[in-house]
């Protein structure tokens, strides 16, 4: 039987999106409540999608749920900075291949969570930050991915908006128009690779929330806790 790797991936986030944040959203993004699909996404419903994890000498862990970002004096290591894309489905294709890509070969933990603080909206009301930074493992699995060389790529297949968004959208086009968060499902595939030629491929798929606002460049708002195609 094959072990698993400590890896940084899109995981079950177990507590969901945290309570203010989620009625902020669901508040000030009232399509989002026409259907009940969508509901149980924000309400972290559903089936959970749980990422597989490829081979590694390390054992895996669990990531931090939440947790203030570094400082950017810090830095973002090899995490990428945000796109200047104001369109939803390219900019949540973006935050994906950054969410699923990593080096700890030349990146702390601290660079990575202050790269990926960099992406989101500033708009406290709307940001569920502890959604994003729960995918980053706890300080000691960081060290032992490090210790492996452990880093990832990603590659992007497709994003596309969930049937009940789009359906929800059709029947009520202004009920977006207050916080301007669009619901985006990703897909695509990460490789792993570590020490000794080691590594690995999994295909991948996350449901985020992103905010557009007209003449403004596209932000994450928030990780779902569930998939929703």
């Amino acid at each position: 039987m094959r072990k698993r790797s400590p890896s940084l991936s899109l995981s079950s986030y177990g507590s969901g999106w945290s309570a203010n944040r989620r009625i902020a959203i669901v508040a000030a993004a009232a399509v989002l409540l026409a259907i009940a699909g969508v509901v149980a996404l924000l309400t972290g419903g559903g089936n959970s999608h749980q990422a597989p994890g490829a081979v590694a000498p390390a054992p895996t862990g669990s990531p931090s749920s939440s947790e203030a970002a570094p400082k950017p004096s810090s830095g973002s290591g090899s995490v990428p900075k945000p796109p200047q894309i104001s369109e939803p489905i390219a900019y949540a294709k973006a935050a994906a291949q950054m969410l699923w890509s990593y080096d700890t070969r030349d990146t702390s933990r601290d660079q990575q969570l202050a790269g990926m603080r960099a992406w989101m909206t500033a708009e406290t009301k709307y940001a569920d930050w502890a959604s994003v930074s729960g995918q980053v493992p706890d300080p000691v699995l960081w060290s032992r991915m490090a210790d492996q060389d452990q880093h990832a790529t990603a590659h992007v297949t497709e994003g596309h908006y969930p049937s009940a968004f789009k359906q929800a959208l059709a029947e009520d086009p202004s009920a977006i128009t207050e916080a301007y968060i669009y619901v985006v499902t990703v897909n695509g595939k990460q490789t792993l690779s570590w020490k000794k030629g080691g590594g690995g491929a999994e295909e991948r798929a996350v449901t985020l929330a992103v905010q557009c606002r007209p003449n403004h460049d596209c932000t994450l708002a928030a990780i779902a806790p569930s998939v929703t195609q």
